[in-house]
């Protein structure tokens, strides 16, 4: 029977379940306000004619009252508004669920990209030998981060997943009672999550989802690729942030990061006593019962007992499974061997420690503790450093640090921030001690400038835990397009340092580079950003091919485009040659964990996708290197365009506009996340102290997906005002590069909606600005869709465009609701100041609003 088309597949999965379910949620009387639920499609109503018909937000609020609501006191008003923000919180909530239900029928989950398409692709070429050497090397890194652009709590994450269940069997009843719930479940969080609290909820998709869908691939891998033979490597592995990312939160502390890793610890051992429990309803042969019994006692031990870590080492749990497996094969025709062969499949993917945690600090950070430590010694009379090492050039410094022997007493110091530093290293080295070296081996150094960023944490690392074997794997992290500039010069003096070179060797010679995607468009705009990585990454991979070292790039990605999400899998399939390609590692943050990772489908179908894209790279390789030609197309236009989103950032109105017309400042009201909004500690607004997060969030509530395009329209008008658009033309057609870089601009571009804020056109202070943003917009997308031949945008993803859409026209009364609020606070704070106590209100209006909007985009990756 031949497959609907996707578009079809969505409409009858997703959107009429949605208006089933969602007329069902309309009538639940779950709140004080009568007919919220009858009056919010008539407020829908008057937003989309009022915005047809040019309105502003605040002339859309009255008309809503004043036709249909002309009784009620302004304070009844207010109240009707906020019972809106609930309702529709909720509805992105159902839509959610509900797309989530439809994802293994709306997404082809054996098509082009997932590992059985791949198989059959590889034997129908005969490349399965090729394949199989490939996965003996390659390997997909998934990071979990718990950067903040999630709002849901805990239990509307659990009510989510059961929704999800529910609305598959289409059980009428029990979702009805999670309807119910959800009306009455609060989503606002009071005080801000600690990191162990972030960890947590985080720890909940290891042990739901991660914890199947890896193992589940893996067996795939093993049974349909590799005939059953054990594969020595792990392929796929989960890297976490929670508890060890120390950039700008000074409230992760070496004692959060030690207990992360400990539940880290407790949660697999848990997953595998179950796993072993229900292995011993099945193993009732003679003597296997006897050993299962015994291994389930000594899994209870070490999993709920406290210090019971000799009764079962990784090892002894091993071999213990392995040889269960031979007796099984050899006495008992092999009954349940799948079942053994998949857990043990699942200890070779997470052993003792679940997911690798991974230690970050900013480089300044660093510098200021070890000045600091430095001092110290000194003073103390130590000879670990010359007295004279801050009079050193940067060179001799290197040369110091890379020869430094000796251990330092923690008790010398008494500066907070060094003592933080200092006991982090010692706390890396008990993690490896008690979970194993894959548990904390990697320590990231966050806007990396200098060899000298390296050699200072290389340092810190011997003189406190790693006397005689540094374990850890040092990662520098390169940011803004300067340091991406320079980037390759830094990576080649640590490989001509011999010390440094010397341990990169006792760690196979493997060096992780992280670039970071979401502060590198911050600086550089779009394309400029995605084009200086791509440069930089060939580069990179350059130098270390040249001293045989294996280059491991980390992608710091975030869920929009504007963050170097997107779709994530044709990027890297985009790659060529000129880029090492061995391993794909990337962060997975916020509402991307949930909307690609949340379930079990979504989380095998866009595993799968990593794992393909990488090897399709490799299979592939020659359709996919830049022609000059092409290299000198995509320059021209990167330098164009950041020269665009210079002159616009650099514009006497950018940072103003930012405070005073968007919802910046509101972002550290929402208590979504434990790391302050911004890094310095200035009461004004400093562009370099803005995080990315709020930055790209805030343009996104405005409806002007700034980040996402600005630039680009700018840089394409040039070819066609020169009349030599057909070259743009020809470099969209023959390069996956930048037709990825392109469709994902699109995406941006699909979530922008002018009218919302077209009354600042006539604002007497920023009207001329909004008007540039505007400008920038309508010249990308019309350059964009004559560029592709398309008539609307996103014309070749149907199904993508139409659940945006939905999403959109849900939070459309939300986002008119915040800019109502953002106008009055405005004109309150002019005319009124010492009205507090309503500017207050009105605040709260904008802060609520927050949650529903950026959780309405979730499939921004």
């Amino acid at each position: 029977m031949p497959t609907s088309p996707k578009l079809v597949r969505f409409k009858q999965n997703v959107l009429s379940k949605f208006q089933i379910y969602n007329s069902i949620f309309m009538t639940l009387p779950f709140d004080s306000v009568t007919k919220t639920g009858a009056l919010l499609p008539l407020f829908h109503e008057t937003c989309e004619l009022g915005f047809k018909q040019g309105d502003n937000p605040t002339t859309i609020v009255e008309t809503f009252f004043k036709k249909y609501q002309a009784r009620r006191s302004a304070e009844s008003q207010i109240n009707l508004l906020f019972r809106f923000i609930q309702y529709i919180e909720r509805q992105v909530v159902l839509f959610d669920a509900i797309e989530d239900a439809a994802f293994p029928i709306v997404n082809n989950m054996d098509g082009i990209g997932t590992l059985r398409s791949l198989k059959e692709t590889a034997a129908s070429e005969g490349k399965m030998e090729q394949l199989r050497n490939y996965l003996k090397a390659f390997k997909v890194r998934i990071v979990l981060t718990a950067h903040p652009t999630q709002f849901y709590p805990g239990a509307v994450l659990g009510i989510i997943t059961d929704l999800d269940n529910a609305i598959k069997t289409n059980d009428l009843l029990k979702i009805n009672d999670l309807l119910a719930q959800l009306g009455k479940t609060p989503f606002f969080k009071h005080k801000k999550p600690t990191p162990y609290d972030e960890a947590v909820s985080l720890i909940w998709y290891l042990e739901k989802v991660f914890y199947k869908s890896f193992g589940s691939i893996f067996d795939y891998i093993q049974q349909n690729i590799f005939d059953d033979e054990f594969i020595e490597n792990d392929i796929i592995n989960i890297g976490f942030w929670p508890g060890g990312d120390r950039d700008g939160n000074p409230y992760v502390t070496p004692e959060i990061t030690l207990k992360v890793a400990t539940r880290l610890k407790q949660t697999i051992l848990k997953n595998y006593y179950r796993d072993v429990r229900k292995l011993k309803r099945r193993l009732t042969f003679k003597g296997i019962e006897d050993r299962i019994t015994l291994l389930e006692q000594k899994l209870y031990a070490i999993s709920f007992g406290s210090n019971m870590d000799n009764v079962l080492t990784l090892s002894k749990f091993k071999e213990e499974l392995q040889e269960i497996k031979t007796e099984l094969i050899d006495k008992h025709q092999s009954l349940f061997v799948s079942d053994v062969s998949s857990l043990i499949n699942k200890v070779h993917l997470f052993g003792f420690h679940f997911a690798a945690l991974d230690i970050r600090q900013d480089s300044r950070a660093h510098d200021a503790v070890f000045t600091s430590m430095v001092d110290s010694l000194i003073a103390h009379g130590s000879n670990i450093f010359p007295k004279n090492y801050h009079d050193l050039t940067q060179k001799e410094q290197v040369a110091v640090l890379s020869k430094i022997k000796g251990k330092i007493d923690l008790n010398l110091f008494d500066d907070d921030d060094v003592l933080k530093t200092l006991q982090t290293i010692k706390v890396i080295k008990t993690i490896q001690d008690t979970n194993g070296e894959r548990a904390a081996n990697r320590y990231i150094i966050s806007n990396n400038q200098t060899t000298l960023n390296v050699m200072q944490l290389f340092a810190m690392l011997k003189l406190v835990a790693f006397h005689d074997d540094l374990t850890v794997d040092i990662a520098p992290l390169f940011e803004t397009i300067e340091d991406l500039e320079n980037a390759p010069q830094v990576m080649e003096e640590l490989y001509t340092n011999p010390n440094y070179a010397a341990h990169l060797k006792k760690r196979g010679n493997k060096q992780t580079i992280m670039l970071g995607f979401s502060d590198g468009t911050k600086d550089g705009g779009y394309l400029m950003a995605n084009w200086g990585i791509y440069r930089a990454k060939e580069r990179l991979t350059e130098v270390s091919r040249k001293y045989d070292v294996t280059v491991i790039f980390f992608d710091g990605r975030g869920g929009p485009p504007a963050r170097g999400g997107g779709k994530t899998h044709q990027f890297y399939a985009s790659l060529g040659p000129t880029i090492e390609d061995k391993e794909v590692q990337l962060t997975i943050q916020g509402q991307t964990i949930s909307s690609n990772f949340g379930t079990l489908d979504s989380s095998q179908y866009n595993l799968e996708q990593l794992i393909s894209s990488g090897i399709y790279n490799r299979l592939n390789e020659s359709n996919l290197a830049m022609s000059p030609e092409n290299r000198k197309i995509i320059n021209d236009l990167a330098e164009r365009s950041y020269k665009a989103y210079s002159d616009f950032k650099s514009h006497s109105m950018f940072l103003p506009y930012l405070e005073r017309m968007s919802t910046l400042k509101y972002y550290a009201k929402t208590n979504i996340g434990s790391r302050p909004s911004k890094r310095g500690k200035s009461s004004e607004l400093v562009f370099s102290d803005l995080r990315a997060i709020p930055f790209v969030g805030s343009w996104s509530q405005l409806k002007q997906n700034v980040p996402g395009f600005f630039g680009v329209g700018t840089a394409l008008k040039h070819y066609e005002d020169s009349g030599t658009f057909d070259k743009v033309k020809q470099l969209y057609q023959s390069s996956s590069f930048f037709k990825t870089l392109i469709e994902n601009s699109m995406m941006s571009l699909s979530k922008s909606f002018f009218d919302l804020t077209k009354y600042m056109a006539d604002d007497p202070e920023f009207g001329e600005f909004w008007k540039i943003i505007y400008a920038e917009y309508e010249t990308s997308k019309r350059l964009i869709l004559k560029l592709t031949g398309y008539k609307v945008l996103m014309e070749e993803e149907p199904a993508g465009k139409a659940s945006i859409d939905v999403r959109e026209s849900i939070v459309l009364p939300l986002l008119t609701i915040q800019q109502y609020a953002l106008k009055k606070i405005q004109e309150l704070q002019k005319a009124k100041p010492e009205a507090k106590e309503e500017i207050e209100v009105f605040e709260k209006l904008v802060t609520r609003s927050l949650f529903g909007n950026i959780n309405a985009s979730r499939n921004s990756a």
